[in-house]
């Protein structure tokens, strides 16, 4: 039997788990799902993530309304992908901060990347029709941003530490408390997408950057809150090991000649003993390995993933 294309044949609803980091710092995490979270200001919230849906983001936010009432000033988007962003007008955010990239990524590919994702992932696309449309931020920068919490909460410092899962990746840093919300960046026992990623970068001074930033607590984009700079460090080791096997694997039969059938294979024999019970595994790879050989090919800027090119893929790629 065909595997199912992408998580279309995952269809059990995962259970939820609100924890709270520290006084006024939550995350939700779901199994293998997307995390989101949440920062206490002295008058106001932060959102971190915004979820695929409005309807899946009121769950998130009937959760965290259990433990205060503030006003989301901020929602933050580590990044473009439509899980990520479409749920955000239930937030009713004043301000919707991301990198400068992001904002130019949805620009050039958020209609097709909505397409793309619903097909891949429906089940997180609860009640889809409550889209009102793409997701556009508000203020964007560069470098790195600071927003001041107030009442003795100290600062949340939004950072871009190099081009990773897309172009326009940032994490969220909290000094005062040791806490990273670190989007896709960093995988906490689940397997990496890696379809729009620059894997060398990534691998290398990006995650670098992250690993300096001597985080005790890490949330990652999927998989459990890592606790402790032991595992934290084991989390930012995990996620470097997944690209270093696959830029070894990928690069060797690209570079004797060989097809991307037989990189996949590869690929997929060194990391399925280590990474291919940890969720959403066997849905990335086959895009992540076509991303890296196109990088091999040459292609520094990530091609746009349609519906049918996903298709496309998929079917090359599985016996």
């Amino acid at each position: 039997m065909a595997k199912a294309f992408a998580s279309s044949g995952d269809l059990t609803e995962k259970r939820e788990t609100l924890e709270i980091l520290a006084e006024g710092v939550y995350a939700l995490t779901a199994e293998g799902d997307p995390n989101v979270g949440a920062i206490e200001g002295e008058d106001f919230l932060v959102a971190f993530e915004a979820r695929a849906t409005p309807a899946a983001a009121r769950d998130w936010l009937g959760k965290l309304r259990e433990h205060t009432d503030k006003p989301v000033r901020y929602l933050v988007l580590s990044h473009y992908h439509a899980v990520r962003v479409l749920g955000a007008s239930a937030f009713d955010a004043d301000v919707i901060v991301a990198h400068d990239v992001t904002r130019k990524l949805i620009a050039e590919r958020g209609m097709e990347d909505w397409a793309s994702e619903f097909a891949r992932m429906p089940r997180l696309f609860r009640e889809p029709e409550s889209i009102p449309g793409l997701t556009w931020p508000t203020l964007t920068f560069n470098d790195a941003l600071t927003i001041e919490l107030g009442g003795g909460r100290g600062q949340l410092v939004l950072k871009h530490c190099g081009r990773g899962h897309t172009a326009g990746d940032i994490v969220a840093w909290l000094p005062q408390s040791g806490i990273l919300f670190a989007g896709d960046l960093v995988e906490a026992q689940a397997a990496l997408y890696t379809g729009d990623a620059f894997h060398k970068d990534w691998a290398g001074g990006t995650l670098d950057q992250i690993k300096a930033i001597g985080a005790h607590t890490l949330i990652g984009g999927r998989g459990a809150v890592a606790r402790g700079a032991d595992a934290v460090n084991a989390a930012i080791a995990q996620t470097r090991e997944f690209l270093t096997v696959m830029i070894e694997k990928i690069g060797a039969v690209h570079a004797r000649g060989g097809d991307l059938k037989e990189a996949f294979a590869a690929t997929h024999k060194a990391l399925a003993p280590k990474f291919g019970a940890w969720p959403i595994f066997e849905h990335c790879l086959p895009f992540d390995v076509q991303r890296l050989w196109d990088e091999l090919d040459g292609v520094d800027w990530p091609r746009i993933w349609t519906e049918q090119r996903d298709r496309d893929v998929w079917a090359r790629l599985q016996d």
